[in-house]
């Protein structure tokens, strides 16, 4: 099958997947709301946001908490969903290259992640000092598909390894402390030491560091950045395993 082939199939993919998720709209309306009002409710009431340097960190940690959300939650849930449909088995018994169907859902995920970005970004825009330059804009939504990579990873380690009943708790109890430790719901200068090591220790802290300081911010933590590759190399080859696995115990 020739690379031609290929990107169709990962195109006609991509478009089941997006007609799949708008048939529950509920679920996109949720994953581009709900950091928004986070920071309508956390940010947007308090008088540190008039300064533009807090202004524009808070609006990145909270675009930031959207994506790595999006891509945890639409991996590690939506692949769970999928395989335990009829639908999913007979697409991965038929002779097509499965880099196709891998192709098309991560697009479909990623476009989805983003989509968290736009509320934010306008809030953030009209209710906010924060600005950003334009060469930087580009490079942060860049940094941002980077930073999601170990949640990514690990949305697909979550879906392949466990049924739609455990993986939306676990992916729950997963990522909000994450989201916290990682300091996407509150500025992690005013974290106690203990939890500054902790907080280093966390692929989210990794993730947060290395966009504030795209935008312009301080340098991150070389603990952060150190730990942030650790897990996402980890978290692909776990993610890899657990395909592997389940592949190798409904289809052998």
């Amino acid at each position: 099958m020739t690379t031609i082939d290929t990107s169709r199939l990962a195109a006609a993919h991509a478009r089941y997947l997006v007609l799949e998720q708008m048939r529950v709209p509920i679920a996109v309306l949720s994953t581009a709301l709900f950091p928004a009002l986070a920071l309508v409710f956390f940010v947007l009431p308090f008088d540190w946001v008039d300064d533009p340097v807090q202004a524009t960190t808070s609006v990145a940690q909270l675009a930031l908490f959207g994506v790595l959300s999006g891509l945890l939650f639409t991996f590690g849930v939506g692949v769970a969903d999928d395989r335990e449909k009829p639908w999913d088995p007979y697409l991965r018994t038929l002779p097509a290259p499965p880099v196709a169907r891998i192709v098309g859902r991560l697009a479909v995920g990623a476009s989805f992640a983003l989509l968290g970005l736009l509320p934010v970004v306008v809030i953030g825009a009209l209710f906010t000092p924060a600005t950003v330059a334009p060469e930087r804009l580009l490079a942060a939504v860049a940094m941002l598909l980077v930073a999601g990579l170990p949640f990514l990873f690990g949305g697909l380690a979550i879906g392949y390894s466990l049924p739609t009943k455990a993986a939306l708790p676990v992916t729950q109890l997963v990522f909000f402390p994450m989201a916290f430790g990682g300091g996407l719901l509150m500025p992690p200068e005013i974290f106690p030491d203990w939890l500054q090591v902790a907080s280093g220790l966390l692929p989210s802290r990794g993730a947060r560091d290395l966009l504030i300081w795209t935008l312009g911010g301080a340098a991150p933590m070389a603990l952060a950045v150190v730990t942030f590759v650790v897990w996402t190399v980890a978290l692909a080859g776990l993610a890899v395993w657990a395909y592997r696995r389940d592949e190798g115990r409904r289809f052998r």
